[in-house]
């Protein structure tokens, strides 16, 4: 085993040692990523220093985008009870932060190298994928990132990133692609907008981003829509109408129902002299506060849901729509090496005419015997030379063809694929299926057979059993664990089972509430 993979087996191995003292089912999870890993690299998805379950957040994670200004460092540092994030109106802040529980008094800064080279983070290895973006931008990652930690309890067991204003900059491609990657990893996205600013209008490429592109997700069910700083339409005493100046832009990018929250920081909030427009504004501001905290505290349940779908995901994937995709590439490829070596073969069976002929070797259309071939050593030892040489020559273009062919094959994979995991992922693929010692005859992908069937299914037979132990600790459809008069806590809802109250609410005032 080299170096590579050794390093990917400790860290797995580290990683089921600390998932075994905080989520012991999860250990198991762990070995079904390595048996997946075995079919990746037998397929050539994944190259030896590379894992499945390195690619996945295995801590509860939270992350909150939105655009400048709109609140979010000032929420974090609410919920946490301390300063740690840089507020103000501007944009005071231009990198992701990661921020995650710390032992020590007093918080930390940490730089972004931290975070790429620690696979416990959601951003391990993130500059390979920064350089892709722009050359020279994965040596400039402590530009896109930084590590906080802080000793609020409050973050023990989860990690919170705050992006950046969403708003166009000089690093927009390199941000929407960190923001993609934290959306596709987090267990709660809280998605923050600014009452301040009622017209949603300017804003068309951030909600397009956040809400257009969002709402077909399997996993939609994740995404918070947050309306901050509410407390500034007291003074026109008109936040039902800034609400729904809000709903009807959302709703113009497909997002007709789901979670809307309007909120505001009561350490920053502008004064609201009228008591009982105060307490209004209070009672609706506490409501919808205790509800997003209650959804961030449930994060680590949605953790258990999110990896072991994952798992099952990632394996259907693989059979259902990766091979075929492979197999699909492979035969363009192959129908490409077909008539290149055609041609190829036209164009010498033409220049051995044309040889035949200028060295008087044929006699109309018939083959005759050269004066100089009478089977003397030399002479077979000259056309043994002469086989020799139009073999090699025929072995070079072959191979040449088949990288030509490989290469525009290549294209067609950029070109149907967006960036990212799953990408780079079939350009390994196929690259590692149109190695000149494979066989060109061989119309299945590389490592495709029974036994790449046989694991997929235990994995996704193992997948299951962990959904069911995890309905087994967090349901009881029975009753039977459940005491007379008290009902499951709501922060044990499993992760896409949203209560009945998951719809837009539309009033500025306090609604039922879910467990009423």
């Amino acid at each position: 085993m080299s170096s590579a993979g050794r390093t990917i087996k400790q860290r797995l191995k580290s990683l089921e040692q600390h998932l075994n003292k905080e989520s012991p089912v999860l250990v198991g999870a762990v070995q079904s990523y390595r048996l997946l890993d075995q079919v990746g690299r037998s397929l050539g998805l994944l190259h030896e220093e590379q894992s499945f379950a390195t690619q996945i957040s295995w801590w509860p994670m939270i992350s909150v985008l939105g655009t400048f200004s709109a609140g979010k460092s000032t929420f974090i540092n609410h919920y946490l009870g301390e300063p740690l994030q840089s507020t103000g109106n501007q944009a005071v802040d231009d990198k992701f932060t990661v921020v995650c529980f710390g032992g020590e008094q007093g918080a930390s800064a940490l730089p972004g190298t931290a975070l790429d080279a620690d696979p416990r983070f959601p951003f391990y290895q993130i500059s390979k994928d920064l350089e892709k973006v722009a050359q020279g931008e994965g040596r400039r990652v402590d530009t896109y990132l930084q590590l906080k930690t802080s000793p609020s309890e409050k973050l023990r067991g989860r990690i919170i990133i705050d992006s950046p204003g969403f708003d166009a900059d000089s690093q927009r491609t390199a941000t929407l692609r960190l923001t993609d990657h934290i959306i596709d990893l987090s267990d709660l996205v809280l998605v923050f907008f600014d009452a301040r600013h009622p017209e949603p209008g300017a804003m068309r490429d951030t909600l397009a981003h956040l809400v257009g592109e969002t709402i077909h997700r399997p996993d939609a069910t994740k995404f918070v829509f947050i309306l901050n700083q509410m407390d500034t339409t007291a003074r026109e005493d008109n936040p039902e109408e800034v609400v729904g100046a809000w709903q009807r832009a959302l709703a113009q990018e497909g997002l007709t129902a789901g979670r809307f929250y309007c909120i505001y920081n009561p350490d920053v909030a502008v004064p609201i002299e009228n008591e009982a427009l105060r307490d209004r504004y209070e009672s609706k501001r506490n409501h919808d506060l205790a509800a997003i905290h209650k959804r961030m505290q449930s994060v680590g349940v949605e953790r258990a849901y999110r990896i072991t779908g994952s798992l099952e995901k990632l394996a259907h994937h693989i059979e259902e729509k990766t091979v075929p995709q492979l197999q699909e590439f492979k035969a363009r490829w192959r129908k490409r090496v077909y008539w290149g070596d055609g041609i190829l073969a036209g164009l010498f069976l033409v220049a051995g005419i044309g040889v035949s002929h200028l060295l008087g070797l044929r006699d109309g259309l018939k083959l005759t015997k050269p004066g100089w071939g009478q089977g003397t050593s030399s002479d077979m030892a000259l056309a043994l030379i002469i086989l020799v040489t139009v073999l090699l020559a025929i072995s070079y273009l072959h191979f040449r063809v088949r990288r030509l062919a490989a290469s525009r094959v290549l294209k067609q994979i950029d070109k149907q694929y967006t960036p990212g995991l799953e990408h780079e992922r079939m350009r390994r693929a196929f690259r590692f299926n149109t190695r000149p010692w494979n066989s060109l005859f061989r119309k299945a992908p590389v490592g495709w057979g029974r036994v790449s069937r046989k694991r997929l299914q235990r994995v996704i037979a193992e997948a299951n059993n962990y959904v069911q132990i995890l309905n087994d600790k967090f349901t009881d459809p029975s009753g039977d664990l459940t005491p007379r008069g008290q009902t499951p806590s709501p922060a044990t809802t499993p992760a896409g089972h949203a209560p009945a109250t998951d719809r837009v609410d539309v009033e500025f005032r306090e609604p039922p509430r879910p467990d009423a």
